[in-house]
């Protein structure tokens, strides 16, 4: 494989770097704006496994300016630069001019030495968890980032590779695009039913006064704690636990019912329990984060979740989708203790939020046409590793020249930033 200038290169001579801006609370919260005010946890949301798409928080243009930062534009590379999300190693894509936070740092290519998908996978592969300093909390400095030695094919081998591993991502993107539809059908079918009660034979049904409101008649309030149950099996810590994937509350997306990430068992250190495959994952610490997951396999997580299992498997559809409506994240954040860190509380907290509970005949015929959809979510979790696992054999040996594709009849296309 032909290197530029057939020389040692450094990542200084192929990009500049920008660090993040400081993201005050009272700017945080708004949904919608000019520009999307990204943190280290977006990276994790469903739908941004390589680009930016989704961001939880916005900001207009005029704070933009009080904030003084400065967008990074779409394209550039992002990723974390200091603590336990540094460690995960995550390079993810701009889709539009983004601002990033000071736990964040932008790569920007210099665009006569490197395409800048390639930057993004170069990132991706020299190891920026090894670069870091610090021992309590590694940091990564731009110093050391620019001093990094990298070998740089020519620009058309650069395409070819990106053109490659691009495959993977665009497979990787099509299967978050299909998970986030099976939700929104999900949550829509489950409105229509339970919350506009648009039932199927809604027109035959009387409506009767209940402490909810009105409610078909032949329905029932009941408490949360009759639907489902909090599962407190606790776990040591141990070699037994090597090889059970560990789910910690920072793993856990928000607004999203797919599992995307998790870590080795190895980390699993301390305040352990123990869940199984289906059962509902529910962030109990800072609860209105809505941190509300269906589990893909058997696993171990820490008591800052909620374990949830449904009490009747009829009732199962029914029983995530409640947990995951606003709603329950509301009463879980009214019935929190601690004012720097709340934790909801199950016991005469969330427990006894009151609930409205359908007759069997009812959630049965909806649990036959949703439950299929929330467990094809859970398998999307293994589609993503196998595909991830599959780009990331391919990259170390594409960007070192072992895997040669100098030569390579490779279409490139017009790829997508």
């Amino acid at each position: 494989m032909t290197f530029a200038g057939n020389s040692k290169l450094t990542l200084g001579d192929l990009c500049r770097f920008q660090a993040g801006s400081a993201f005050p609370q009272e700017y945080q919260g708004a949904t919608s704006g000019d520009f999307p005010f990204i943190k280290v946890s977006d990276m994790n949301l469903g739908g941004n496994e390589v680009h930016i798409n989704e961001a939880n928080n916005w900001v207009s243009t005029d704070q933009l300016g009080e904030l003084k930062a400065k967008p990074l534009p779409a394209g550039t590379p992002v990723f974390a630069k200091i603590g336990e999300a540094l460690k995960q190693n995550r390079v993810r894509l701009l889709t539009r001019a983004t601002i990033i936070d000071n736990n964040m740092m932008g790569a920007l290519a210099n665009a006569d030495v490197i395409d800048r998908r390639y930057l993004y996978y170069l990132l991706g592969q020299i190891g920026l968890p090894g670069l870091a300093t610090g021992t309590s909390v590694p940091y990564l400095t731009v110093n050391v980032l620019f001093r990094v030695p990298v070998d740089l094919p020519l620009f058309p081998t650069q395409r070819k590779i990106v053109s490659i591993l691009s495959v993977y991502d665009d497979l990787i993107e099509n299967n978050s695009r299909r998970i986030k539809i099976l939700e929104e059908m999900a949550q829509t079918i489950y409105q229509e039913w339970f919350v506009k009660f648009r039932f199927p034979g809604h027109e035959k049904a009387r409506m009767v006064d209940s402490p909810l409101g009105k409610i078909p008649e032949g329905w029932e309030v009941k408490k949360l704690k009759n639907l489902v149950s909090n599962i407190k099996q606790s776990e040591k810590s141990g070699n037994h636990l090597l090889k059970i994937p560990y789910v910690p509350i920072d793993c856990l997306p928000r607004k999203s019912l797919y599992l995307n990430t998790s870590k080795p068992g190895s980390e699993a250190k301390s305040s352990l329990i123990r869940f199984k495959k289906y059962d509902v994952l529910f962030g109990a610490m800072r609860s209105y984060f809505h941190k509300v997951v269906i589990a893909p396999f058997n696993g171990t997580t820490r008591t800052t979740c909620f374990i949830l299992r449904p009490n009747d498997s009829n009732y199962y559809a029914y029983s995530v989708l409640t947990l995951f409506q606003e709603s329950t994240i509301n009463y879980a954040n009214s019935h929190s203790k601690g004012s720097t860190m709340p934790y909801a509380v199950w016991d005469e907290g969330l427990a006894e939020m009151s609930v409205i509970l359908p007759p069997k005949d009812i959630v049965t015929r909806f649990n036959e046409s949703i439950e299929p959809m929330l467990k094809r979510i859970t398998v999307g979790y293994f589609e993503q590793k196998n595909l991830r696992q599959t780009r990331d054999l391919l990259l170390p040996k594409l960007i070192s020249g072992e895997i040669d594709v100098e030569d390579l009849d490779i279409d490139v296309g017009e790829l997508a930033e």
